[in-house]
């Protein structure tokens, strides 16, 4: 008799721990999704902008703090050596929120899909809107 008390109570147990992880990980999902909206049409704008040769309208999606670290020559310099114009599609990671800042891995794809770019990039809101604080080459 004390085996299946025993038995019952772990069983309760261990759906309420396993619901209770269901409602953490749905709520963290919806809070990154919420959190998160804007982030697709910035990137869009940043590349449709570098596309059309507006690199300065690029630029001005940046935040003060990226500006102070990279100015605008070396800006240029990192597009140039990215050599954008090879590739055609573009991949979205799965982001990741840490303190105020999203992060998100973009995958650039050649026309052929052989050869792949990864980039880094680090979101923040300033105002209600998304500026970019952050763009490097990420390492595989």
């Amino acid at each position: 008799m004390d085996g299946a008390i025993i038995k019952a109570i772990g069983i309760k147990a261990l759906l309420y721990g396993g619901g209770g992880l269901v409602l953490f990980w749905t709520f963290n999902a919806v809070k990154l999704v919420i959190g998160a909206r804007g982030i697709n049409p910035l990137v869009k704008l940043f590349f449709d902008h570098i596309a059309a040769g507006r690199i300065d309208a690029a630029y001005r999606l940046t935040t003060k703090t990226y500006k102070q670290h990279v100015n605008r020559q070396d800006f240029l310099k990192f597009l140039g050596g990215l050599q954008l114009n090879k590739y055609r599609n573009l991949k979205s990671g799965r982001p990741k929120i840490e303190d105020n800042k999203i992060m998100l891995t973009l995958n650039l794809k050649s026309e052929d899909k052989k050869i792949e770019l990864p980039l880094e990039f680090s979101f923040v809101k300033i105002e209600k809107e998304w500026r970019i604080n952050r763009i490097t080459k990420a390492t595989k």
